[in-house]
């Protein structure tokens, strides 16, 4: 389990956490001397998963610090219930804003492991409002995947989303500085209709008196119509104005919901040919990714189809993703902790520096693409399936339907559909990689 502070890429939410398994150092970062000894991090972290960490034998007070640490090496060796007493025992030592936050955060996987997705989420919920914790955090840590998959969560991301005192707008303010990029004239159309519905306002309280002498009549009386011409134009500019307004702000919020779903989108795991556990978003540039969620019959289906293009789906970058339909249901790996097994969590991606800087660090692009086949198996079923339906939901179309969707080489979405996608029509429609178009895509 990891905590870790949020890095924001300029048009993608990248969040990123490298598993640091401290050695002889505690895991709370100096003021002078850095967590890890890794060039310029981005980020500190405390991950259960790391190797205890050595204490002064004189070390007899025990302190928040103390605890946490305690509780960590608890966790590694699977004793989760008696960590999950030290890090509430750290808690109530009076500890400073970075041990409470990794503390609670702990305490939040400890929940979450023993299926208390209610207690994991109010920790969680604690640590944003009180302690700084990044949202990105949570999104990006493999440990969680279980609890990102419930419906605790989904209301806890929503929350994030909209911001409020009950949990920071700290993960609001990261969507919209993306939405600022994506759409740059919003705040100028929104001055735009501020001054000029003040304007309107302003000329409509000149013309109000102006109507009532109008209507009383006598000498020097304004013509009735044209002062009654006017008032309906200031009131209708006043009314298109407002609704204007009101437009643009729903459209930002679908604009965040989106930009979220993307980012959710963008960090799920997929197992390569090879074996090889790599995220979503570190394919960026190299395929486009088709998502295929449905029965298994369905899936099936289509996978059989598409066999028959493969060497033009190749050519055009095509990666099927197959998600059936309850298979997340079914427990795929049995483990001791949190995370996934060892051989897997070797492959996993250090993430710690901008999309571009670990994508190079990890492999040459020319190495990745050498690992990427045909198809890849997601894994963490339950988050691939709740993104799936989030997104069915999105789009109006029923939650458990079988559905396609194609993503772009940038990561985005490209287009969806009801049912599995015609090949042939793809084939068509998507350029082969080398093509301007596939350039231009990037």
């Amino acid at each position: 389990m990891a905590v870790a502070a949020l890095a924001l890429n300029q048009q993608l939410l990248c969040f990123s956490y490298p598993k640091i398994r401290a050695k002889s150092r505690p895991w709370f970062p100096q003021k002078t001397t850095p967590l890890n000894s890794q060039k310029k991090p981005h980020i500190f972290i405390v991950s259960c998963s790391s190797s205890p960490t050595s204490q002064s034998p004189e070390a007899n007070v025990q302190t928040a610090e103390s605890c946490v640490n305690l509780g960590l090496s608890l966790f590694s060796k699977g004793r989760v219930k008696d960590a999950l007493v030290q890090f509430e025992t750290a808690l109530s030592l009076d500890p400073n804003p970075v041990e409470a936050q990794a503390a609670l955060y702990n305490k939040a996987c400890c929940h979450a492991y023993q299926g208390e997705a209610k207690k994991a989420v109010e920790c969680l919920r604690t640590a944003l409002r009180d302690y700084n914790l990044k949202f990105g955090t949570i999104l990006n840590d493999p440990d969680l995947a279980s609890l990102r998959a419930s419906p605790e969560f989904k209301e806890l991301q929503e929350e994030a989303r909209l911001g409020g005192e009950d949990i920071g707008y700290s993960f609001r303010r990261d969507l919209k500085l993306i939405s600022e990029v994506q759409a740059p004239f919003r705040g100028v159309r929104r001055f735009f209709y501020v001054a000029f519905s003040a304007a309107a306002g302003i000329s409509l309280l000149f013309t109000v008196p102006r109507l009532f002498r109008a209507i009383k009549g006598g000498d020097g009386a304004p013509d009735i119509w044209e002062t009654v011409g006017n008032a309906g134009i200031n009131i209708g500019g006043i009314i298109v104005l407002v609704a204007l307004f009101f437009w643009d702000n729903k459209k930002e919020e679908e604009q965040l919901a989106q930009i979220s779903r993307n980012e959710t989108l963008s960090r799920l795991p997929l197992r390569l040919s090879t074996n090889r556990i790599v995220e979503l978003v570190q394919l960026r540039d190299t395929v486009r990714p088709v998502i295929l969620a449905g029965k298994k019959e369905s899936v099936s289906s289509a996978l059989q189809k598409a066999e028959r293009f493969r060497t033009e789906l190749l050519r055009r970058g095509i990666l099927l993703v197959p998600v059936i339909w309850g298979e997340g249901r079914t427990p795929q790996v049995e483990k001791k902790g949190f995370g996934v097994s060892k051989r897997a969590a070797t492959a996993l991606p250090s993430i710690g520096e901008d999309f571009e800087k670990r994508a190079q660090s990890i492999t040459a692009k020319s190495k990745l693409k050498a690992e990427i086949r045909f198809k890849a198996e997601v894994v963490s079923p339950e988050e691939w399936e709740r993104w799936i339906r989030d997104q069915q939901e999105s789009e109006g179309v029923t939650p458990g339907e079988d559905v396609y969707i194609i993503l772009r080489l940038d990561g985005r979405v490209r287009r969806s559909g009801k049912g599995m996608p015609d090949w042939s029509q793809i084939v068509q429609e998507l350029p082969p990689m080398e093509a301007l178009l596939s350039k231009l895509e990037r």
